[in-house]
């Protein structure tokens, strides 16, 4: 099916001062959303400056120079757009218009911030921000659509690259299923499988700047069967090729190809936002969002006794209630908690007559008898609703936690691989109905979790957990029958095996969620889901325990704020001085701009944003910072090498130990234990002063080593005043390893850095 890219180009955001762009824009990605709030803070702060009768020229002069980063920025922003506009003709005429409209908003603000120099910029002789705001709010207004207009459209191109590597994986597939001989087999599976890691790694960026949690689920679900189904294709193809005639093998390689096919279309729906012939998806409604939603409504009649009728809270209910039906109807629902549900239901209908009752009367009549009298009921009706959902939550528990306890042995597997073995048929028929028994049970498992998973991501997992069962069950099943009927052959052996791990692998990873969904119960969220990630961290996830990765919550965000925005400042000062360096390549720039958006990353941690999610990322940035700096020191000591004099070079030399003690001291700490959320947060606190402390010493070495290089030089300088954008020196803020790309393989990155660079007088 030809897949044709998002068409969403824009942004939906506003400021106080009333900047808003283009409504029609949406953003779907982080990377996008965060590329554009330094602009939009640069611009608000141009808006929203106070309007006193006398300005001082520090203000003016202040003024004038955030007018001019941001047209030097947007300058250099839109020559890349432009670039990019050359090697994607598809898109070259709406990117074109984006660049010319950015680029003459960009002259407008300058112009209009051209204040410095005047007498009395108030004057209306001269049209300046203070004699024109509507004309800056305009100009602001046109900037921020195009520049958004520019990286949505830049974001298309990432989808394009999405779209065409799955179609690379889906040519290379329709091969594999057509070749009759093991040696084209070999040759092309080689090939499908450095197409399939290459899908990974753009699908795995792609599923971590996704912003809709629920996109995200369903990506990384989609991903997983991917991940798991390599391996199954790879032998239950080499099974078909040994055994050519045999009919359930070739049912066991036919079920893997179309669940590939299944996902590899679930992922392009995802990262276009579209789906096949135009139909919109419905998302089974569960017990848990419903009984919230109408909580929410009953809630709501304390401030509004006019918002709602009386028969949409009735319709509300009794769609919860016809979902607990999963649980009563249930042959694996215990009778004790079949008949505290039921009960429960009867006792919710009666409540909410009662509560009708009274609010019909407060609508007629708002009196304090009957205002205390419907305080009451809504209170009487959300605590019933309270333990029907505390009653469901437990029948599907602990029927997960009975169903994960029986199996763990893997009884029925151990058997199919024996009897498989031996030959015999009539003991693997035997078996393989066991394996069908436990498979319902499971699958009803996974779907009374869902009712009772608390979040949309948790609901998708649990799906997706179904859909395994559902498809993993009936495939072990002919991988067992290949193998009775080919005892002797050994890849019919190692395609079982390969079906049985997936199944352990599924139950293992059932376990992980149940534990999510109780900590979302208690009010403890659960961590970022690692059993559906890929790569999968061991193959019995041995180390999860050993790795609990946590988040900062909104207090300790509060308190390590002040550090975060030193931070931030201090990645601004830096930005700005490799700007002035001639020689971009230079070895000490290069190390300077890696740690700078590295910093700048840990600043987004402390504020909660950024792709550096828990604090063991948090720890293993401050590490590669680290290293980073390391390499730096070694590029001070090679330049200390070059100087004639002694006093530069020993001076070079002391600020180099110096460098190296504190990254020293910044590994010790990002590496050390620390149990506990108190000992975690003095971890992250004391990470995040050590690297301050770094970049502030950076600061002062830049500025050293340009002028100790133009002494060198001896006036041939390292300085220019507006350095062009070098296309081949793009970095990424997690990853300083990340190797540099040229434009036409570019991502939104080489777009964001021109406008993260917009940040250096936030604070003016």
């Amino acid at each position: 099916m030809a897949t044709s890219p998002c068409s969403s180009s824009g942004v939906s955001s506003s400021s106080s001062s009333g900047l808003g762009a283009d409504a029609g824009l949406e953003i779907r990605t982080r990377s996008v959303e965060q590329t554009l709030v330094p602009l939009v803070s640069q611009i608000t702060t141009l808006i929203n400056h106070k309007d006193k009768p006398k300005r001082s020229d520090k203000t003016l002069q202040a003024i004038q120079r955030v007018g001019q980063a941001v047209n030097l920025a947007v300058g250099r922003f839109v020559t890349v757009g432009e670039a990019i506009a050359n090697e994607n003709h598809e898109l070259k005429e709406e990117m074109s218009v984006a660049c010319i409209e950015a680029r003459r908003a960009g002259e407008t603000i300058a112009q209009l911030t051209d204040v410095a120099s005047l007498d009395h910029p108030e004057s209306d002789s001269h049209i300046t921000i203070f004699t024109d705001k509507t004309g800056v709010v305009k100009a602001a207004r046109l900037l921020l659509s195009s520049v958004t207009k520019v990286l949505v459209l830049a974001d298309r191109i990432v989808i394009k690259q999405i779209i065409t590597s799955r179609n690379k994986v889906l040519a290379t597939m329709e091969q594999l299923e057509k070749v009759s001989s093991f040696q084209e087999f070999v040759q092309i599976f080689s090939q499908f499988g450095n197409e399939m890691v290459e899908f990974a790694h753009l699908t795995g960026d792609r599923q971590n700047d996704l912003k809709d949690e629920k996109k995200k689920a369903r990506m990384a679900a989609s991903r997983a069967v991917l991940e798991k189904c390599t391996m199954m294709l790879l032998t239950a193809s080499k099974t078909c090729l040994r055994h050519p005639d045999c009919e359930s093998a070739r049912i066991n390689k036919d079920g893997v190809f179309h669940r590939m096919r299944l996902a590899l279309e679930q992922v392009i729906e995802i990262v276009t936002d579209s789906r096949p012939n135009g139909e919109n998806e419905v998302a089974p409604i569960s017990i848990y969002s419903g009984i919230k939603e109408f909580k929410n409504k009953v809630e709501g009649l304390r401030e509004n006794l006019y918002f709602l009728s009386k028969e949409n809270l009735s319709t509300m209910l009794e769609v919860i209630l016809e979902h607990t039906e999963d649980f009563t109807d249930s042959a694996y629902t215990s009778h004790e908690h079949r008949e505290h549900i039921l009960e429960l239901s009867k006792q919710a209908k009666m409540e909410l007559e009662q509560l009708v009752s009274v609010w019909m009367q407060a609508q007629n009549q708002k009196t304090k008898d009957l205002m205390e009298d419907l305080e009451v009921a809504i209170l009487k009706t959300c605590q019933c609703m309270n333990e029907l959902k505390r009653e469901v939550h437990s029948a599907a528990t602990s029927l997960a936690a009975d169903l994960l306890k029986y199996h763990t042995d893997h009884m029925v597997l151990k058997a199919l691989k024996i009897t498989g073995v031996e030959g015999n048929l009539e003991a693997v028929a035997e078996y393989t109905c066991k394996l069908s028994e436990q498979k319902e049970q499971l699958v009803e498992m996974c779907r009374l979790l869902r009712h009772v998973s608390g979040t949309e991501p948790l609901e998708i997992t649990c799906i997706h957990a179904e859909d395994t069962f559902q498809v993993t069950g009936p495939q072990i099943i002919s991988a067992a029958e290949t193998l009775a009927l080919h005892p002797s052959s050994k890849i019919a052996k190692e395609n079982l095996e390969v079906f049985c791990e997936a199944w352990e692998s599924q139950l293992s990873d059932m376990s992980l969620l149940l534990r999510e969904i109780n900590d979302v119960f208690e009010g403890r969220r659960g961590e970022k889901r690692v059993y559906l990630s890929l790569p999968r961290p061991g193959k019995h996830n041995a180390n999860l325990k050993a790795l609990k990765p946590v988040k900062l919550d909104t207090e300790e965000q509060a308190k390590i704020a002040k550090l975060g925005l030193e931070l931030h400042l201090l990645t601004s000062d830096v930005d700005s001085e490799t700007e002035k360096w001639e020689d971009q390549e230079n070895e000490i720039v290069q190390h300077g701009q890696g740690m700078s958006s590295m910093a700048y990353s840990m600043y987004l941690f402390t504020r909660g944003e950024g792709l550096l999610k828990t604090t063991q990322d948090l720890f293993h940035q401050a590490e590669i910072f680290a290293t980073e700096g390391t390499k730096l020191a070694s590029a001070l000591h090679a330049l200390s090498d070059q100087q004639v004099h002694d006093d530069d070079k020993a001076l070079l030399l002391l600020e180099a130990e110096k460098l190296i003690s504190m990254c020293k001291q910044l590994q010790i700490t990002a590496k050390a234990s620390a149990q506990g959320k108190s000992a975690t947060f003095t971890k992250v606190d004391a990470c995040i002063l050590k690297t301050r402390n770094v970049m502030t010493l950076l600061c002062q070495l830049l500025p050293l080593c340009c002028k100790l290089l133009r002494k060198n030089k001896a006036g041939n300088g390292c300085l220019k005043p507006a350095p062009p954008w070098k296309e081949d020196r793009i970095r990424t803020g997690t990853n300083a390893r990340t190797p540099e790309r040229r434009v036409d393989t570019f991502g939104v990155k080489s777009l964001e850095n021109h406008v993260t660079n917009m940040t250096f007088l936030e604070s003016k």
